[in-house]
């Protein structure tokens, strides 16, 4: 078994970032723009990791090869009656392993870490959309589907 080291990402890493969310989407099979999709993102991503805003955990190889990675924004929320237990939730996506690296728990170490600071830095509260193929991991680690009533108007 090959050893693995997980590190939190910096802005030296947005070509893999950018290169996990594009293979995240292909691997889903969806239909995209590529490199429109490349160019937003990488846009996005560096005012967001500036500000703390999004923050990514890699895995890499003792050489020093990416070959997985989590990510996830912070998202200021309001009170209300949610069990929401503080004023920020993390948002989780990109959560992604190269073909060859699968099947070594690599995403659930990612998952363990983001976990961790989440509860180190008072986050209330994490959420995620899963991939048909990842729901088992999530549900293994105590994520469960919420009803949701979220409506889209995408204008």
């Amino acid at each position: 078994m090959q050893t693995y080291r997980i590190r939190e990402a910096t802005l030296d890493d947005m070509d893999v970032l950018v290169h996990h969310r594009l293979a995240m989407f292909t691997d889903m099979r969806r239909e995209f723009d590529a490199p429109l999709i490349d160019r937003m993102f990488r846009d996005w991503l560096g005012p967001m990791m500036a500000s703390g805003e999004y923050r990514s955990w890699l895995c890499e190889t003792p050489p020093g090869e990416v070959v997985a990675g989590a990510g996830l924004s912070l998202i200021k929320w309001p009170p209300g009656p949610s069990p929401i237990a503080s004023d920020r939730v993390a948002f989780v996506y990109n959560v992604y392993t190269e073909p060859a690296h699968r099947r070594r728990g690599l995403a659930r170490r990612l998952m363990e870490t983001l976990q961790a600071w989440c509860v180190d830095h008072g986050i209330g509260a994490i959420a995620l959309n899963a991939s048909d193929e990842a729901q088992h991991l999530y549900a293994s680690m105590g994520y469960s589907f919420a009803p949701s009533p979220m409506m889209w108007k995408i204008t």
